[in-house]
């Protein structure tokens, strides 16, 4: 037991250190970079984010789509999720590897983590 207990520690801290090494995201040419022809997946969610500014996909069993842009360094969208609103949120945008994170708010709310496809 103690031994699956260290296991899981050593792997926690290990996934929260590569976390800790994201890049940020500065410019729209390098979010492009990353996301374009990729799918942006994480448990029940499946994403696209294309270079003209949609959002495209399905979370859980309903529909995701919408619209971005960049501003001033950050992720700006407008989602709907199930024809509910989501509302407009600009996101700061980290990535490390195969794995992209956006937090809302600016960087000072909700964080998610996607791994690209």
């Amino acid at each position: 037991m103690r031994l699956v207990c260290l296991i899981g520690t050593v792997v926690l801290l290990a996934s929260n250190a590569a976390l800790a090494d994201m890049q940020k995201i500065e410019t729209f040419e390098q979010f492009v970079e990353f996301v374009q022809g990729k799918k942006l997946t994480r448990p029940l969610i499946r994403l696209e984010v294309s270079a003209d500014g949609r959002i495209s996909g399905r979370g859980a069993t309903w529909d995701v789509e919408g619209n971005w842009s960049w501003q001033n360094g950050y992720f700006c969208r407008d989602l709907f999720w199930g024809g509910d609103a989501l509302g407009y949120n600009c996101q700061e945008v980290r990535v490390n590897g195969n794995r992209i994170r956006f937090t809302s708010d600016r960087g000072a709310g909700d964080t998610a983590v996607f791994r690209l496809n």
